[in-house]
């Protein structure tokens, strides 16, 4: 660890700290005023990660590399927030949203608005979660991805479907653009390619074959 780049100071909220900077990086001045953690094991020292506004940021949850989160967002439980060093991008939590359980947050990600991250849920790359949207259980949703509605429930942006196939794992479709993308194991592509590549794996194999092509059908007609 490099030295510390905060100090922890007193707030008016019972388990909760503010950070206060110690010196200058990125956008944050020495002296600076940030938001809320239960400790510092919650924003690491390294890199330019900081937490702004009134955001919170609890339990055995963690902010490091270079991301932000703001506003009145709350990271908790075991969530993660990291993201890699970059002029115009970085991984932020804004607005009023939630990342929680062992939910992660990475690359140049965005989650704002009301959002809900949480379960085991992975939001990389340039993904950006907003408006109401709910994200959860393995769901896998990356690239240029960009999900702004409800939930599972009402929602033509993802869905995620398992255990199924050959690995008995779980498949995340969502939307990117004017494209349906696919995340399955270590497969990353469009549906298309998914079932060409299901075709060419399990030809041998009708149930596994049929499974999957199954939900890429219902896939289609769910997300529009």
């Amino acid at each position: 660890m490099s030295e510390k780049k905060y100090e922890l100071i007193p707030s008016d909220i019972e388990g909760f700290f503010r950070v206060k900077a110690l010196k200058d990086f990125s956008y944050v001045k020495v002296g600076d005023i940030g938001g809320f953690v239960s400790g510092e094991h919650n924003l690491s020292h390294d890199d330019t990660c900081w937490i702004y506004h009134d955001a919170q940021v609890s339990g055995n949850a963690r902010v490091s590399g270079n991301a932000r989160v703001s506003g009145n967002a709350n990271i908790s439980n075991f969530a993660r927030v990291s993201g890699y060093a970059n002029i115009s991008n970085f991984a932020q939590v804004s607005g009023n949203a939630r990342v929680y359980d062992s939910a992660n947050i990475s690359n140049f990600a965005q989650v704002s608005g009301n959002a809900r991250v949480y379960d085991s849920a992975n939001i990389s790359n340039f993904a950006q979660v907003s408006g109401n949207a709910i994200v959860s259980g393995r769901a896998i949703v990356s690239g240029s991805a960009q999900i702004y509605s409800g939930n599972i429930q009402d929602t033509t942006d993802y869905m995620t479907i398992g255990p199924i196939g050959s690995r008995n794992g779980y498949t995340t479709f969502f939307k990117d653009k004017d494209k349906i993308m696919v995340s399955c194991g270590c497969f990353r592509g469009t549906i298309q390619e998914f079932e060409q590549k299901v075709k060419e794996t399990h030809q041998n194999n009708l149930q596994f074959k049929d499974s999957y092509l199954s939900v890429c059908i219902t896939a289609k007609i769910m997300i529009k």
